[in-house]
């Protein structure tokens, strides 16, 4: 049976983390490891998990550490992963897992490819409230397909619903030096490192129960401008500078060199100067990156055009 790890970062997840990881111990395919590290906690958390680990010795291994944030945090995780594992699942603390979750995601991804080739599958979930009253089904499916064009400008990989190969973490571990500063997201990097070297499937199928509460709120404005407004805001956090554009470059960075035709044509050009109109005019003509909106896509254009991003 395919060996499956199953990667959580936890922070001060008492309420609900128990019940995330009953769901993934209840699963159907039962070849799984939990691997937890705690990232600072300063509530319950690293006690609830101490006791389940002595419920559970073979099954969930903890890792302490200081609070070094949510992207570094997973990376460490990866790092720390058995690399004999034929398969690696990001894991949230507060959801839900379906119980065929991790069978689902194996049959998608030995049936899609080979496994020398990185792969990894993400899914839709059922948006939930804190009591898990399922309130439908989030997000959208991609209009277009997953790429790595779409990858440089957008991210529709929700973390928590993806499962990847051995390769795809493989492929990871060449990136051992990233700077997880100039990283949105950790799904978000393997969204652009999978879909530039790889497979990247999505599932319409839900996976989870994405339970939603006070510190953890999807969504916002349903209106293209509030969406937007919210990813600038994302975007240009901290430092005031674009922060998709500090992402890309540190993607150059380590896999340049690995890029080869028209992936590194383009990003080669979106991560051209522009500080001239004529330059940004020539970047909106010769792109094919995009958002899954054509709307979207056609906004971004356009704060090109004005030099806003």
């Amino acid at each position: 049976m395919k060996k499956v790890q199953v990667l959580l970062s936890a922070y001060n997840g008492e309420k609900y983390i128990s019940e995330q990881i009953q769901s993934i111990l209840n699963q159907t395919h039962s070849s799984i490891l939990i691997l937890i590290r705690d990232d600072g906690s300063t509530d319950q958390t690293v006690e609830i998990l101490e006791q389940l680990m002595k419920i559970y010795p073979d099954k969930i291994k903890l890792l302490k550490g200081p609070n070094i944030g949510v992207v570094p945090s997973f990376f460490e995780l990866l790092r720390s992963a058995d690399a004999e594992a034929d398969y690696y699942c990001f894991c949230d603390q507060d959801d839900v897992w379906l119980d065929r979750k991790v069978e689902h995601a194996i049959t998608c991804l030995d049936s899609s490819m080979h496994t020398d080739v990185p792969a990894m599958v993400f899914t839709s979930t059922h948006l939930t409230d804190d009591e898990l009253n399922r309130k439908g089904t989030w997000p959208k499916p991609p209009t277009r397909e997953p790429s790595f064009f779409n990858a440089l400008y957008e991210n529709i990989a929700i973390g928590a619903t993806i499962t990847m190969n051995q390769s795809a973490r493989n492929l990871f571990m060449y990136s051992k030096s990233v700077d997880s500063q100039k990283v949105l997201m950790h799904d978000w990097w393997f969204y652009l490192l999978v879909s530039a070297f790889g497979t990247v499937i999505y599932d319409n199928n839900p996976s989870m129960l994405y339970r939603q509460h006070n510190n953890n709120v999807v969504g916002g404005s349903n209106s293209i401008l509030g969406k937007l407004k919210s990813k600038w805001a994302s975007f240009k956090r901290h430092t005031g500078k674009d922060l998709l554009h500090k992402q890309a470059s540190e993607f150059d960075r380590i896999y340049g060199s690995r890029l080869t035709g028209v992936q590194k044509e383009q990003l080669d050009l979106f991560l051209a100067s522009r500080t001239r109109f004529i330059d940004r005019f020539h970047y909106a003509r010769k792109s094919k990156l995009y958002r899954q909106s054509k709307a979207e896509s056609l906004l971004f254009k356009f704060f090109i055009l004005i030099g806003f991003i």
